[in-house]
């Protein structure tokens, strides 16, 4: 993975739509509304919220969409990215 030649906000986007193929996605860094809290970095790029509307979450509960997000996100957290905020569903019809 190219840590270094992107920004979390990208390679985010990039392993979620590889690894769900979503409908929509949108991934909103909201590290400033943290600055000074836990696990905040004065570089940013900690605290996320993602959007996201995937077929693959269809029959996955909450919890089950959520750890598969997280588990595709591994190496974000393992290299500085401290909170998820998720809103995950599958296409409504």
């Amino acid at each position: 993975m190219r840590l270094e030649l992107t920004n979390r906000s990208t390679r985010i986007r990039e392993v979620l739509t590889q690894v769900f193929a979503p409908q929509s996605l949108e991934v909103d860094d909201q590290s400033h509304l943290h600055a000074g809290h836990a696990g905040a970095s004065p570089e940013g790029e900690t605290h996320y919220k993602v959007t996201i509307v995937s077929e693959k979450f269809h029959g996955m509960s909450r919890v089950a969409v959520q750890r598969e997000i997280n588990k595709a996100l591994k190496n974000e957290f393992e290299s500085g990215l401290h909170a998820l905020s998720i809103k995950a569903s599958a296409p409504a019809g």
